[in-house]
């Protein structure tokens, strides 16, 4: 049976309705229309989905909306845009820290959530905050560069 759900969505108030079970990922995608956020492994595994609820990074396919109800969600679309990018995305392009992209907008908000509790984090901490992000591509080095610009910026 459908409810509705209210949460803050990239700073916006937002009401939904859905079933209390559907995941905030088929909620952001299908209800909201924020298509950036991507369903890789369905399962929690891959870091494709990985939002911030509250600031702190999790993935969206194993997130229901109703543990979301009265948090605040932030997505890539809500990070940064064109006209004012985020530092990350800023460094994320000059270092050319992305291939296909299919990952990158979970690799952006796992770093986003890094940056936020630890604005200077080395090498290790990066990578160990990254390890649950995959990559078909290969990329990973880059994104850690990236990371550590944006870091500095």
């Amino acid at each position: 049976m459908q409810a509705e759900f209210a949460f803050t969505l990239n700073g916006q108030a937002t009401t939904v309705r859905a079933e209390p079970a559907q995941s905030l990922l088929e909620t952001l995608r299908d209800t909201c229309g924020l298509k950036a956020t991507r369903l890789g492994c369905g399962m929690g595994q891959c870091g494709a989905c990985t939002v911030l609820l509250d600031g702190e990074a999790v993935h969206a396919c194993d997130t229901s909306i109703e543990v979301a109800a009265g948090r605040a969600v932030l997505t890539v679309e809500g990070l940064g845009n064109r006209a004012a990018p985020h530092p990350l995305q800023l460094a994320f392009v000059e270092e050319q820290a992305l291939q296909c992209g299919f990952c990158t907008s979970g690799m952006l908000m796992r770093s986003a959530a890094l940056l936020q509790r630890n604005p200077h984090p080395s090498e290790d901490e990066i990578r160990q905050a990254l390890d649950g992000n995959l990559c078909r591509c290969g990329v990973h080095n880059r994104v850690v560069r990236a990371v550590r610009k944006a870091a500095k910026a």
